[in-house]
């Protein structure tokens, strides 16, 4: 339904038309609307339509209809809400909960005359009826849906107000295409944000909270040659060149005690944990070769740092390597709150050797040029894994 209202004749045109609606309408609607109630509210255009009115949903409304001739009217609605708020402006408020089923005399009276006073306005854009042309019982309709509330920033409330226009009566200006408004040689170059991930595995709560620096964890469900590239929330696997570089030929899977049966039932509840590289620049000349099926070089990903994530929340983060057949991260720092109670630091002086240190200097100054490249990162709004949240009831143990 919504793939043929897009693509629908009457749709396109008011895309070209919306600017002159929101050139023409809202400061003729203002100004009526200050005018009649000096300057109480605010009103803005928010939504275009034909015919059928998507702005409102099974919201109640008072309706003016206001004849234009014998053949064409127009209406004004304006919902409970939109009413409720300039009664109270105008009226003062009451002890009753607004029903709009119940309004008063006094109270339709003075949203009926504001509606009549806005026609009087609005009919200045509306042409005179044709009489020649043939009568019809069915016209098509434009519905202008603006925003109305008060002036007063500390009250939040709105309402809506819809004008419902006959269509034929409107002389509505489209936007003529001027041409090709951009190169297509800029687009290639051009760069966007994209999220890499790297794969999953299970595992359980238990290894989870020992994880510790340098350990390393292998996710079965990776591919050397492919990744999953996601943008704006749209995914595709991508084709790499994996560098083997990254090969760690013996690596200790983190113990005896890793992926050991307990008698804690909490300890045994297995997770998802993923893999996801730091958001990255990709152009738009890379995402073309991604989609005619290409391998596409994403080398500067072996450098940047990867984050382990349990249900989106942060665990632990690391440098990517290669185990077997599969990816794997080598972790370098822990995130998430153990039993220990607290972050499990990297590694002090103390512990490595100068060689080592070497190498962790020059991986931070790596990072630090990458944070200079202003690159969003994901984990900034991620919060830290809680094991509270998989807590079980007594009666569960």
């Amino acid at each position: 339904m919504e793939d043929k209202l897009q693509n629908s004749i009457s749709t396109k045109q008011l895309y070209r038309e919306f600017d002159w609606y929101k050139n023409t309408f809202p400061a003729l609607v203002q100004n009526s609307c200050d005018e009649f109630f000096d300057k109480n509210f605010r009103l803005e255009l928010i939504g275009l339509s034909k015919n059928i009115n998507c702005m409102l949903d099974n919201e109640s409304c008072f309706v003016t209809k206001i004849k234009i001739d014998k053949e064409y009217d127009m209406f004004f609605r304006l919902t409970d809400k939109a009413i409720n708020i300039i009664l109270s402006k105008i009226l003062g408020q009451t002890k009753h909960k607004f029903n709009i089923n119940k309004i008063s005399e006094l109270e339709s009276k003075v949203i009926t005359s504001f509606n009549d006073f806005m026609f009087e306005h609005i009919k200045t854009l509306i042409n005179e009826p044709d009489q020649t042309q043939l009568k019809r019982s069915n016209f098509d309709t434009v519905h202008l849906t603006f925003i109305i509330k008060e002036v007063e920033e500390y009250n939040h409330s709105a309402g809506k107000f819809i004008i419902t226009l006959p269509q034929v009566l409107i002389n509505a200006q489209e936007i003529q295409s001027a041409g090709n408004m951009f190169s297509e040689d800029n687009f290639p170059n051009s760069e966007t944000f994209a999220s890499v991930f790297i794969g999953k595995t299970k595992f359980s709560l238990y290894d989870i909270k020992n994880l510790e620096t340098e350990d390393v964890v292998v996710f079965e469900n990776s591919d050397l040659k492919s990744v999953r590239l996601t943008i704006n929330g749209e995914g595709l696997d991508v084709n790499i060149n994996p560098n083997m570089d990254l090969l760690i030929p013996d690596i200790d899977n983190g113990g005896e005690e890793m992926g050991e049966t307990h008698d804690n039932i909490w300890d045994s509840i297995e997770v998802e944990m993923s893999a996801e590289f730091d958001t990255v620049k990709i152009s738009l000349g890379e995402l073309k070769d991604i989609e005619n099926g290409l391998v596409v070089d994403l080398a500067s990903l072996y450098d940047n740092n990867v984050t382990l994530k349990v249900e989106g929340k942060p665990i632990a983060s690391g440098s990517l390597v290669i185990v077997n057949d599969r990816y794997g991260v080598k972790i370098n720092n822990v995130i998430a709150q153990g039993e220990g109670g607290g972050p499990r630091p990297a590694p002090s002086s103390a512990d490595v050797d100068s060689e080592d240190v070497e190498d962790f200097e020059s991986q931070d100054e790596g990072q630090e040029q990458f944070a200079q490249d202003e690159v969003p990162q994901d984990s900034g709004s991620d919060e830290e894994f809680d094991y509270s949240d998989f807590e079980l009831e007594d009666e569960n143990i």
